[in-house]
């Protein structure tokens, strides 16, 4: 069964359970026309003050009409995806809730993945070895990550394209890792780019759709993706109850914190860019975030999907700027 996800949630026990997981945010952005996802939402009586994320994954699924069934992250994402998931219920869309306990309670959080994993019908040591095969591919990752602030081969976009597509691989994951392999070979021949501005980007993917061309037309190199780096589960662990509990991007904004100024001193990073979706309670963090976060921010608001707008453009370019001084 093709099963949609809202955000990263364990992808181990959807492929142990026999199923195909597809991440809808990927799906939204990568279409052709993103836009008219959120204007189908908007047709079917969504409120504009509603997140675009939330809007697009909802006309997604209904517009691309191949998903039935919907794992929906009830606790640790989005605030506004458990009203999304009754409107998509009304419209027939089998849904399957999932919470990352609020503490890491690993109790609770194994329970949550034991009851996820009876009801697609995978068995637990199916789990762990799926656990098992991906950790496999998700070690080539991290080496994708090291080539792109180490050694300057891998551009932001690039990273940021591998790293977010792990919340899923495609929904398969032998052709992504054949895939992998061929991009990481091409990538150890490039010549590398050095230098160039060192900046972290932060906060959900963005919505915008041309944020790392502009970035690299001005010099800048993006060298930490924040959670899309979470998203391919960079921890040693042979404990799959322990790697969604390390997983930063459900739980509180300390966590992420120290995640964040931990990658910002080993990978030297000069500025960072904090990207925040409208009408998203993550702004709100953005508070705790400047004063815990000792490098330049430059908060960005992102609404629906296109290119960056005239002021939003000249505002990065005087950011950079600045960290030119």
């Amino acid at each position: 069964m093709r099963i949609g996800i809202t955000t990263t949630i364990p992808v181990e026990i959807v492929y142990a359970g026999g199923h195909m997981p597809e991440d809808i945010n990927n799906v939204f952005i990568a279409s052709d026309d993103p836009q008219a996802m959120v204007l189908r939402a908007e047709h079917d009586g969504y409120p504009r003050n509603v997140c675009g994320w939330i809007k697009g994954i909802y006309g997604t699924i209904l517009e691309t009409n191949s998903i039935k069934t919907v794992i929906a992250a009830v606790e640790g994402d989005c605030s506004q995806t458990q009203a999304m998931m009754e409107t998509l219920e009304m419209q027939g869309i089998q849904v399957i809730p999932f919470a990352f306990p609020y503490g890491r309670d690993r109790d609770m959080l194994r329970m949550q993945l034991e009851k996820l994993a009876e009801r697609l019908g995978a068995d637990w040591q199916s789990v762990i070895e799926w656990k098992k095969r991906l950790d496999g591919i998700r070690l080539k990752l991290r080496e994708l990550d090291d080539l792109t602030w180490q050694d300057g081969k891998i551009s932001g976009r690039e990273n940021h394209i591998w790293l977010i597509s792990s919340s899923d691989f495609w929904g398969k994951p032998d052709w992504f890792e054949t895939s992998l392999d061929n991009f990481l070979s091409d990538a150890r021949a490039r010549q590398p780019k050095k230098g160039r501005m060192r900046i972290g980007y932060i906060g959900i993917p963005p919505i915008f759709t041309d944020l790392y061309e502009l970035l690299e037309e001005r010099g800048a190199a993006v060298v930490f993706n924040e959670v899309q780096r979470q998203f391919s589960m960079p921890f040693d662990t042979d404990d799959i109850v322990e790697q969604y509990a390390l997983y930063t991007y459900p739980y509180d904004i300390f966590g992420r914190i120290e995640d964040i100024n931990r990658e910002v001193e080993r990978r030297n990073i000069q500025g960072i860019i904090h990207y925040t979706q409208s009408f998203c309670f993550r702004q709100i963090q953005d508070l705790i975030i400047r004063k815990n976060v000792n490098v330049p921010i430059l908060t960005l608001e992102g609404e629906s999907p296109g290119p960056i707008d005239a002021r939003t453009r000249v505002r990065i370019e005087s950011f950079l700027e600045m960290l030119e001084v």
